[in-house]
């Protein structure tokens, strides 16, 4: 049995088959909804639900409250419709989407960008090239059908139509699956099945207000992008970057950032550590880069602010910056990177 889902105000339309999440059917016709991690952590995917009825599958409390439920709304990626459905949600994307597509992809190169974080360069099919926005990201596929997910750290116009290749900034968690293998076996011209483009981080054109960026760890690899893709397409808007950390070394490309900033006049930069040791030697601000942010920008009226990090900053900036600081709810974008940690339930 199929369901209709009307998504307001936009107006989309689509059918969710029987036994499908309401995100997964939006992703196959290519109606895609707000998301980050697809699997219930993140909270990135609730929305209003106006009318009809749905059953969840299992996901995190902190995604999606209580309170919430009480007042119908509903995490996408875990909905299964058990009626017609209306809803809400602002930031449905326009007709049109990049298609999702697997591929295989190719390891060019591996390069530590410090001890925790490898970049890896992946050659993509040029018969097809993979069309994707500055902030998207691309799942590996397994061969147990398990898969990872990691935000492309290259903005699309510097994908060469002749030899695409995009890099990936990925965080080394012991014990895990595809970091070790990345930091132990891999090697160069190792061939993985890749699927994209996935999620919602990315630029949005209706403002011509102030950007706020605000990353933790390698949340800092989708932002690159979306920094990159801006200076290419001439944008003078404000930008600035709260890029948070527990050491210093944990900033992995603090230089390339620094200079980027020194030549792009309408970019700040603003390194936050909370960690820091005396051997670090480090002179700069102390503390959560999320603190920081708020206290500079206490009105946040006309910003945009896109966050990128663990599920908790994510949670929290949004939290507090629409409920303190005065930012529209419809001005906040996010991608929570969640782990096997996160996602358990």
């Amino acid at each position: 049995m199929a369901y209709h889902v009307n998504v307001q105000p936009s107006g989309r339309e689509f059918e969710v088959l029987d036994s499908e999440t309401i995100l997964e059917a939006g992703i196959r016709q290519g109606i895609t909804l707000p998301y980050g991690c697809k699997d219930g952590a993140c909270g990135s995917c609730k929305c209003k639900k106006v009318s009809g009825s749905v059953e969840h599958k299992e996901y995190q409390p902190q995604a999606l409250s209580d309170a919430d439920l009480a007042n119908d709304y509903i995490l996408t990626c875990r909905a299964v419709p058990s009626s017609d459905l209306v809803l809400e949600s602002r930031q449905v994307t326009a007709a049109g989407a990049f298609p999702v597509r697997k591929m295989p992809a190719r390891v060019m190169q591996l390069e530590r960008v410090s001890d925790t974080v490898m970049q890896i360069t992946l050659q993509l099919p040029a018969n097809a090239p993979l069309q994707f926005h500055a902030g998207q990201y691309i799942d590996f596929l397994l061969a147990d059908g398990q898969r990872r997910s990691y935000s492309m750290a290259t903005a699309p116009y510097q994908v060469d139509p002749i030899k695409p290749q995009v890099h990936l900034h990925i965080r080394h968690m012991p014990g895990g699956k595809f970091t070790d293998h990345v930091f132990g076996t891999m090697k160069e011209k190792e061939i993985l099945r890749i699927e994209g483009p996935f999620g919602s981080f990315f630029m949005r054109d209706n403002s011509a207000g102030p950007v706020l960026f605000l990353a933790s760890g390698t949340g800092f690899a989708p932002i690159k992008a979306m920094l990159e893709q801006l200076a290419q397409e001439g944008c003078q808007r404000p930008i600035t970057l709260y890029w948070g950390a527990n050491r210093p070394g944990d900033i992995y490309m603090h230089q390339w950032m620094l200079d980027w900033a020194a030549s792009h006049n309408n970019v700040t930069y603003v390194p936050v550590i909370s960690d820091a040791l005396p051997e670090d030697q480090w002179t700069g601000l102390r503390g959560l880069a999320l603190d920081v942010m708020l206290q500079q920008h206490p009105n946040m009226q006309g910003y945009q602010l896109y966050a990128c990090g663990a599920p908790g900053m994510v949670h929290a900036a949004q939290e507090r910056a629409v409920r303190d600081n005065q930012l529209d709810a419809d001005d906040f974008f996010a991608d929570a990177f969640t782990s096997l940690k996160d996602k358990a339930v």
